[in-house]
């Protein structure tokens, strides 16, 4: 192997290696997203049942009907949570399996290009 050929997989293993880069940024963005997202809704449930609470504190005619209310309010919050809670872990199961096929593709064209490099060497 000359300089030139050299060189020429110095470039060659620079480019692999921005595009590399680059994908992983893109797979971190779009997980950022989904999960910033779903920390939007959970934070938008939590606002919801703070504002039936204070409806509750502001329109009930006596404590048992303010009381009954926080009640259900919170078994109805408790069961929303739960649920969102299942969707996220779903989300988070979904990211660790994009991460392993990028890891996994990604070491992969590695071990080619070392051995083809090697094996022209």
């Amino acid at each position: 192997m000359n300089s030139t050929d050299s060189i020429k997989n110095v470039n060659e293993w620079t480019e692999k290696s921005v595009e590399r880069a680059t994908s992983l940024g893109e797979l971190n963005v779009r997980i950022f997203e989904k999960m910033a997202a779903r920390q939007m809704e959970a934070m938008t449930l939590y606002m919801d049942h703070a504002m039936r609470v204070m409806k509750l504190a502001t329109e009930s005619k006596g404590y048992n009907e303010f009381f009954t209310g926080q009640v259900d309010a919170t078994k109805e919050l408790s069961e929303r949570v739960l649920a969102e809670s299942k969707t996220t872990m779903q989300l988070a199961g979904e990211a660790r399996d994009d991460y392993r096929v990028w890891f996994e593709k990604n070491l992969s064209d590695v071990s080619a290009d070392l051995r083809k490099t090697v094996a022209t060497a």
